[in-house]
């Protein structure tokens, strides 16, 4: 298993596209996404790949 970790900007208006987009990716096992408070376009993201 691979464990990805990272701090995204989505751009205004696509924030439910790029939330709804990652359990359609081959090798997507799950993942955790919080949106940032201070910026709603902000998300920290940890995401579990079984493969690349």
């Amino acid at each position: 298993m691979i464990l990805e970790m990272a701090v995204l900007q989505v751009k205004p208006g696509l924030t439910e596209d790029f939330e709804r987009n990652f359990k359609i990716a081959s090798g997507y096992i799950n993942h955790e996404l919080q949106r940032c408070v201070e910026d709603g376009n902000k998300y920290i993201l940890l995401v579990r790949w079984e493969t690349l």
